[in-house]
């Protein structure tokens, strides 16, 4: 895929699709370019802006959806500007937009957009499945052919295969989703959520390892919860906020004047090393068992949990053992973006799927392997 912008065609040249994301507190717009002709895509434009809640808090979905609802105008101008579209009735081909899962209000929200949009312009809308955006987009940028996919983000956790025209799941979260589980510990730890919960959970696990700390990293005793194909990750996040309850106690006796035992002392750097090793272990672990059982040697990893480089070195690591290979995407793709929502309805558009405004619904529920993949072998 070109990731350089191309100039616009109309008649029977590329197929452009505007895609809206907002499911969560990422608000994303995209304009891609399909051309039949080479089978080839580019990136016209992909633009995004963030809800940052303070720091113990999270975001809320009335305060998320306003958040949509303010920013959503000026982001669309911005990308059709940066994707060179002045007539967009007559330039692009068709209007995307997350259908679900997700936040319910975000989800409404920039459904309305969408379909504000789409009859002011007088364009098709295509309702596109959050997950299959970003297992698309995942495909088309690392080109990876027939992936196991672990789709790991704030509110999924899957791990995927594709088998006849639909991504089968052969292991899922029981209870929260992994980026759920970070999220939540950045809370109780009171980490910034800026630029985002998850990230700043890395760095301080990074800082945990590093060699001029002067210490090898603590790793604490933490549930370690895969049952089958599927992972629980609530009973480790409980066991978690314990740990975290008695550093504070450690803190509180040591500003005492109390002593504590050099042995026994832990911190957030330490805390934040074992949750990510003990939670990025068992995804590997089903990961694996998955690419035993479809006989595949490629991994794919997305969502916004796959930008964290640990998870990708462990991953790495196990599929180099096989004898395979991993692949994965930075933060412009694997975080919620609105490409690639544009990118997934493009492809369902082209094999002739359109979403009537009647239908125009969002679902909090909306399965992986409910989409019919129409446009793969």
């Amino acid at each position: 895929m070109s990731k350089k912008k191309t100039p616009t065609t109309t008649g029977n040249g590329p197929l452009l699709a505007l895609g809206c994301e907002g499911s969560a507190n990422k608000l994303g717009i995209g304009i891609i370019s399909h051309d039949p002709a080479s089978g080839k895509s580019a990136i016209l434009a992909n633009v995004r802006h963030t809800f940052v809640s303070p720091p113990g808090t999270g975001f809320l979905p009335k305060d998320t959806a306003r958040h949509h609802r303010a920013f959503f105008a000026q982001l669309a101008r911005r990308a059709l500007a940066d994707a060179g579209v002045h007539d967009p009735a007559s330039q692009l081909s068709c209007v995307c937009y997350t259908r679900g899962p997700g936040m319910g209000a975000p989800l409404q929200s920039v459904a309305v957009a969408a379909r504000t949009l789409s009859l002011l312009w007088g364009l098709p809308l295509v309702g596109v499945n959050h997950c299959v955006g970003h297992i698309e987009m995942g495909r088309e940028i690392t080109g990876a052919g027939n992936p196991v996919v672990l789709y790991v983000s704030g509110g999924n956790t899957q791990v995927i295969a594709y088998a006849e025209r639909r991504y089968r799941i052969f292991g899922e979260t029981l209870d929260i989703a992994v980026g759920n589980c970070l999220d939540r510990f950045a809370r109780t730890l009171r980490i910034s959520n800026d630029p985002a919960p998850g990230y700043n959970i890395e760095l301080l696990a990074r800082a945990a390892a590093d060699p001029a700390r002067g210490r090898k990293p603590l790793l604490l005793d933490l549930p370690y919860a895969v049952k089958g194909m599927d992972c629980s990750f609530s009973g480790i996040l409980s066991a978690a906020d314990l740990l975290a309850a008695q550093m504070r106690e450690q803190e509180a006796k040591i500003a005492r004047g109390e002593d504590v035992r050099e042995e026994d002392r832990f911190t957030p750097e330490d805390l934040c090393f074992s949750l990510q090793e003990t939670v990025f272990a068992m995804l590997v672990e089903i990961t694996e068992r998955a690419m035993a059982h479809v006989g595949s040697n490629q991994v794919l990893i997305v969502g916004g949990v796959g930008c964290n480089e640990r998870l990708q070195e462990m991953m790495g690591q196990m599929a180099k053992d096989r004898g395979g290979s991993v692949y994965a995407t930075d933060e412009r793709f694997c975080i919620d973006n609105g490409i690639m929502i544009a990118h997934a309805g493009l492809l369902a558009y082209e094999t002739g799927f359109r979403t009537p405004l009647k239908d125009s619904t969002c679902t909090q529920r909306f399965r992986t392997d409910e989409v019919y993949v129409k446009w793969r072998d």
